[in-house]
């Protein structure tokens, strides 16, 4: 009825025998393997240099359980007990990042790093259950193996990825995330920040309703948003252009239009109008510097140049907006 629950029991790592140590530790090897294979192919394409650290890093791993294996066959036969990291109560778990594409250069080491230091510190108590003296020994050379990762990891980059590599592969990542994510939703909050202005403040000055205002506002942004998501996914599968995928662009795209759109609707909840509107003016010049920013921070626009064009595109507008709302 508990497991019902509470999902199925897990054993403690000191039930397990020594055996069952060795046949966790197997599996715990063969899985960091794949993982460091999984991290190398989705390297591959963009960052060839790292990927070919985290292929050595896969090998590594392989030996490791090829001599586990052995020490298994010696001491206690070929069947192998089966065992893994979830059937143990406390034991580290590997999040599935590494099915994640693109693979972020940073992340991926930063990952490595942890996976080969909570290694080290199972081969460590691993170590101190075992009664025999192979398998003692065996278990606490991986230990040292497993910590010495880290310098193995140093040695393969300044074999595989020397410094310029490096920076050149850390500079294809910083373009990567502006192409797909960066200019999609820059675009998205320029379109959904300019251009809802002018129905917006259109219906304000025209009805004086704050209410009704919202719900043009609410409107325009979440059209808009929908609009730009689709087009953006819908026109560039992101092959030829390198651009990245079409799903993240057109999320990237959709979400910012809404949210530029909807910076300004917003304060029309409340209900005063004049209020609700010096309010709205307010968030619109914070956005349109917001923009400014982004450009100049991503896109390398002299700032003064960006600031100019939104703001001034922004200003006329609003002065549109305004001008047929009074009409």
């Amino acid at each position: 009825m508990f497991r019902r629950f509470f999902g199925p029991g897990k054993r403690d790592f000191s039930s397990l025998s020594e055996q069952e140590i060795l046949a966790l530790a197997i599996s715990s090897e063969e899985d960091d393997a794949r993982i460091y294979a999984a991290y190398a192919d989705g390297l591959r394409d963009q960052f060839p240099q790292s990927a070919k650290v985290f292929d050595d890093m896969a090998a590594e791993e392989n030996e490791h359980r090829r001599r586990l294996i052995e020490q298994h066959r010696e001491r206690f036969g070929e069947t192998i007990p089966l065992i893994r990291r979830e059937h143990v109560r406390g034991y580290y778990e590997r999040k599935p990042d590494w099915l994640v594409r693109p693979l972020g250069l940073d992340k991926v080491r930063a990952q490595a790093e942890q996976m080969e230091l909570q290694a080290y510190r199972f081969y460590i108590e691993a170590a101190k259950r075992a009664s025999d003296a192979g398998t003692r020994k065996l278990l606490g050379d991986l230990a040292v193996a497993e910590k010495g990762h880290e310098s193995l990891a140093q040695r393969l980059g300044t074999k595989h990825t020397p410094e310029d590599v490096l920076d050149q592969e850390r500079m294809t990542e910083r373009r990567q995330f502006i192409l797909t994510y960066v200019q999609p939703g820059l675009a998205g909050l320029m379109d959904g920040s300019v251009s809802t202005l002018a129905p917006i403040f259109a219906a304000a000055f025209a009805t004086q309703d704050t209410w009704q205002t919202f719900l043009v506002g609410l409107s325009a942004s979440v059209g808009a948003g929908i609009s730009m998501g689709f087009t953006e996914a819908a026109h560039d599968d992101g092959v030829l252009s390198g651009r990245g995928s079409p799903i993240k662009r057109g999320i990237a795209s959709g979400v910012m239009t809404a949210v530029g759109g909807l910076g300004h609707a917003l304060p029309y909840l409340i209900p005063q109008f004049w209020t609700a509107t010096s309010v709205a003016a307010a968030v619109v010049f914070v956005e349109l510097w917001a923009i400014a920013w982004i450009q100049n921070r991503y896109m390398e626009t002299p700032f003064l140049r960006a600031a100019f064009q939104v703001v001034l595109g922004g200003a006329l507008v609003f002065a549109a907006g305004v001008l047929i709302g009074n009409a």
